[in-house]
Formats: C-alpha cells, sequence, structure tokens
C-alpha cells in the first residue's frame, strides 16, 4: 500500500484515526487537515505514530516561531537577494504539479553572504517553500485532485569550486533541514541537469541531509535532458530555454520574469567584509619558521578544501605535493600545486581549494620565515572531499553519452 488516500491498509487506518485524534489540540492552527496532508507526516516517518506526531508539533512551534503563516503578506527578502538569488516557478508537470528552477552556476555565494544574513536565506526559502504549497492548494481546487509535491529541475552548467565554499555549503545544508523537517512529500522529482564532474562532490557534501525517500527522487539526466523532461512536462510549460516552447513576453526563451539567473553580487550591496566561520584546530608558528600539514589522498578527483585565519598579522601558505613517502621534504624540493604567497587572514578570513588530479601526499605549508619578531597563531579546518562513487560513475556516463 501506499499510505495514500484511498490506499491504506487496516494498520494505516487505524494510524491515520489515532493520529488525528492525537492532534485535535493542534489542527486548527495547521496549515492542513484533510486526510491527505496529515498522510505526508504519516509517511515521512514510515507510520511510527509518535515520531510522526513529534515531527508535526516541532513543525507547529516553527510555524509560529518563523511567521511562516503571515510570511507572503508581511515579509519581503532583502533587495540583494531578490535580485541575486536564483531560481524560480515557471510552469507544471502533465499531472499538474509546479515546477521550479534552480540556477547553480551564475550564482555569487560570497556576494550573498557578504550582503544578507544566513537567517534572510532560510525565511527567504521558507517563503517559496509557503509558495509552492500554496500553489499546489490552488492547482487541487482548479484540477479536482490532490497537487501536494512540485517538479524540480537543477540546472548545474558552470557548477565550479567556488560554489563550495564552506559558509554557502552550510547555508544551503541549514535550508535542506528546514525543507526535509518541514515539508515532508513535498518534491516529486529533482531532474538534475548539465552535471559536470565536480557534481558528485557537490552532492557527497549535503546528501546527509536528505532523507533516504527525498534521494530516490533525484534523477540525473544525459545528453538527452530535453526530450525527458518533455516527458514529463508539456512542451508549453517548459521554457525554449530548456527546450520547450513557452516564452516570456516579448519573446523571451528564458522566462527571465519567472526564473532568477542571479549574477555576480555588486559590492555596493555587501554589508560585511567576511563570514564569521568556527575553526577545528589552531597552531603557532615560531617566528623564521613554517608548519606543514600532510594529507593523503587516495585517488583521483577528490577535492582538498581549506579556511584558515591568522591573529594579529599575514601568514604566508601553499599546497605542494609530495615525491618522498616517510619523509620530510622542503618546499623548494616538492612540484607547487597552489603557489605559496602571502595572505592578509588577521584582516580577511582565508579559504580555498584544490582537485587533486593525481593521489599522494599533499601538503598544506603555512609560512613565518619572512617574519623575524613575530610569531603567528593561526586557526584552521582542512577537509578532503569525496566524490559520491555512484554519482561519479553516473556523471562520468552521462557525459561520455553526450560526445
Amino acid at each position: 500500500m501506499s499510505g495514500r488516500v484511498g490506499d491504506l491498509n487496516e494498520k494505516q487506518q487505524e494510524c491515520l484515526r489515532q493520529f488525528r485524534e492525537n492532534l485535535k489540540d493542534l489542527l486548527p492552527s495547521l496549515p492542513g487537515q484533510d486526510d491527505h496532508y496529515l498522510l505526508c507526516w504519516l509517511r515521512a516517518r514510515n507510520f511510527n505514530l509518535q515520531k510522526s506526531e513529534c515531527m508535526l508539533r516541532k513543525h507547529a512551534e516553527f510555524r509560529m516561531f518563523m511567521k511562516v503563516d503571515t510570511i507572503l503578506e508581511d515579509w519581503k527578502p532583502p533587495e540583494v537577494i531578490e535580485r541575486y538569488l536564483p531560481g524560480g516557478m515557471c510552469g507544471y508537470d502533465k499531472e499538474g504539479s509546479p515546477v521550479w528552477y534552480d540556477i547553480f552556476g551564475p550564482v555569487d555565494p560570497k556576494g550573498l553572504l557578504f550582503s544578507a544574513t544566513k537567517q534572510d536565506f532560510i525565511r527567504t526559502k521558507i517563503r517559496d517553500c509557503e509558495m509552492l504549497r500554496k500553489e499546489c492548494k490552488s492547482q487541487s481546487e482548479k484540477l479536482g485532485k490532490n497537487i501536494e509535491s512540485i517538479i524540480m529541475v537543477l540546472d548545474c552548467e558552470g557548477l565550479g569550486l567556488k560554489h563550495l565554499w564552506k559558509p554557502a555549503v552550510d547555508t544551503y545544508a541549514e535550508a535542506i533541514t528546514m525543507f526535509e523537517d518541514n515539508y515532508p512529500e513535498g518534491l516529486k522529482r529533482l531532474f538534475v541537469i548539465k552535471a559536470p564532474k565536480l557534481f558528485p562532490v557537490a552532492y557527497n557534501l549535503v546528501k546527509h541531509f536528505l532523507s533516504e525517500e527525498t534521494r530516490e527522487k533525484i534523477i540525473i539526466l544525459g545528453g538527452n535532458w530535453k526530450e525527458v523532461l518533455l516527458k514529463y512536462i508539456d512542451a508549453d510549460q517548459v521554457p525554449v530555454h530548456y527546450g520547450g516552447s513557452l516564452m516570456d513576453p516579448p519573446g523571451d526563451p528564458y522566462c527571465k520574469a519567472r526564473i532568477n539567473y542571479a549574477g555576480d553580487v555588486p559590492q555596493s550591496y555587501y554589508i560585511r567584509a567576511s563570514v564569521k566561520q568556527q575553526y577545528e584546530k589552531s597552531i603557532v608558528i615560531n617566528r623564521g619558521s613554517s608548519q606543514q600539514l600532510d594529507y593523503e589522498i587516495l585517488f583521483p578527483g577528490c577535492v582538498l578544501r581549506w579556511q584558515f585565519m591568522s591573529e594579529g598579522a599575514d601568514v604566508g601558505f601553499g599546497v605542494y605535493l609530495k615525491t618522498k613517502i616517510g619523509e620530510r621534504q622542503k618546499a623548494g624540493e616538492m612540484p607547487e600545486v597552489v603557489r605559496s604567497q602571502r595572505y592578509n587572514s588577521h584582516l580577511v578570513p582565508e579559504d580555498g581549494m584544490v582537485t587533486c588530479q593525481d593521489p599522494g601526499i599533499y601538503v598544506l605549508r603555512f609560512d613565518n620565515t619572512y617574519s623575524i619578531l613575530h610569531s603567528k597563531k593561526v586557526n584552521y579546518s582542512v577537509e578532503v572531499l569525496l566524490p559520491d562513487k555512484m554519482l561519479e560513475a553516473q556523471v562520468t556516463e552521462e557525459a561520455q553519452n553526450n560526445l
């Protein structure tokens, strides 16, 4: 049994009855009270009555705390988010579900986070979820059938290392958690198009925040992605840019009135010079010396990512590849992967990453040899990002099919 209205076994029917009885004190404050709505929460916790009730009660608290019921009328995102956060709803699939497009490539993660608070982003995503929820309700009334979930098209063209900046990934992960906790069964399918080789690394960073049910709805499309989209969405509901016939006046094939394609954020919007970060470790680099940190990369395609902040003054930093395993090598004896230079990381925290083309020992070197008077304290975090093997193989296969 699917656990949906009209397709419940006796145990599920009794669970729904008891669920409604347990929540009779809460139902008047919720945006939905019918069986379709309650079953979404039950399915999200596999009809575990206690867990489903806990989830829905937490959602009620969330709605009250974030003032969700009036967010569409009473709150407007900062101008920088309205103009430079990508995405938008455009059209409906063949069953009447709204279609949402997310456009990753042109987004400027640092510019956005330097210009608005994380809370602004989360509230914007809540607003979008509420808009889509109300659109589903409107479609249900219009079509005379239950519409409770959306189609998402994730355009990954241009996805690069800048999008894997840790504060941006953390913010995106928080938005995913918010969606999973408060809008269960809200996603019908997620189509990933134009996925580059870096996509498995990016996916690996956020997949732990996705439920198993959500992961199963992710479909990575290859070179025939336009054809596949048109199997689920009629051409007159798909922008010309994405293989359909839909255009905004006056003949806009991108439908920019409905989908924001974003771009670099002008520095005139910046309200801060950096984003506060928490670091995992600290080291002191004595005057006239350096400190090397070794990280083993076992296979090609891993991404080595770092963030650091020095205290009091600047510090040198570079990345090298060891050629003599088991021995300490001087910087001049190793190939330079990232050129060593001095960073004003005492003023603006530094971050960066490199895709490791070859396995081996990669050395992160903090350099204070030029300072004869002062030691430097450096706070830092380092991660080795492993691509998701299954997705990596799928993306590689799709790329080959595109040739």
